[in-house]
């Protein structure tokens, strides 16, 4: 890191990882395999020597790590949601496995961005309401603090052919990274709220690609594409722009930070 770990500002990034299984079949034989995929590398990569100190709680950990107070959330000047359900931070294991009362960290994470610390949901499958629906974050204290509402259903656009994000106001996040952007291949859909500032669309839909907000003291953002695969392709991560851009984010994001 540029800065010593106790000046760096702390960020908690939450989600982008799975587990695949695999069942082989070769004539009368099979057996299968699981696999473990890391999807936050791309985005830990272009950061590494950054002046943020980013923790990376992979989605089977965050069930049970995540944070169950507000003062354990309070420990980072900012948390990114990317492609992890809201089950995972509702249905602790001890409520889960054990029928336990538990906080409800939802809860939490709009108590958290009131008291001035930053919050942005990265889009994915299991992002905003998500593949069939399942990510499940319409009507839900986190939607009630992000500056744009979820959709009543799955929310995925697949976009194969590809689109260039188009820039349609001038913001801090975009600051220096000019008007043309490489391609993308798909987003979550989703409706920007009253008072938001809408940063950049997709062109043919004009449905909400980037969004900033405020809640309460602290400040939210939505970025309805990836981080990662398949929605973020080798063009968009090589570019110079991509680091800069999370930087944006992230420097926005904390200003707030009390």
């Amino acid at each position: 890191m540029t800065q010593s770990a106790q000046s760096a500002k702390s960020i908690l990034l939450a989600g982008e990882s799975w587990t695949s299984t695999s069942t082989h079949i070769k004539g009368f034989d099979q057996f299968p395999t699981v696999t473990y995929h890391n999807g936050a590398k791309l985005f830990l990569d272009a950061l590494k020597y950054s002046r943020y100190a980013i923790t990376h709680m992979p989605s089977h950990e965050a069930q049970e790590a995540f944070p169950v107070t507000l003062e354990g959330l309070l420990a980072y000047d900012a948390i990114i949601l990317s492609d992890i359900g809201a089950n995972t931070l509702l249905l602790h294991p001890d409520t889960w496995a054990k029928s336990q009362r538990t906080p409800n960290r939802l809860k939490l994470l709009r108590e958290y961005v009131k008291a001035g610390r930053g919050l942005m949901m990265v889009g994915g499958y299991l992002s905003f309401q998500g593949i069939a629906g399942s990510a499940r974050y319409r009507g839900t204290p986190v939607e009630e603090v992000l500056p744009v509402t979820c959709l009543p259903y799955d929310d995925r656009c697949e976009v194969p052919e590809g689109f260039t994000p188009q820039i349609v106001a001038q913001h801090p996040i975009v600051a220096g990274l000019g008007t043309t952007w490489p391609h993308l291949l798909g987003y979550n859909e989703v409706q920007v709220k009253p008072g938001a500032t809408l940063i950049a669309t997709v062109p043919d839909t004009g449905h909400p690609l980037l969004v900033a907000g405020e809640y309460g003291e602290g400040r939210t953002m939505a970025w309805t594409s990836d981080m990662s695969h398949h929605w973020l392709p080798p063009e968009f991560s090589d570019w110079d722009g991509n680091a800069t851009l999370w930087l944006n984010c992230l420097d926005w994001l904390t200003s707030a930070a009390k």
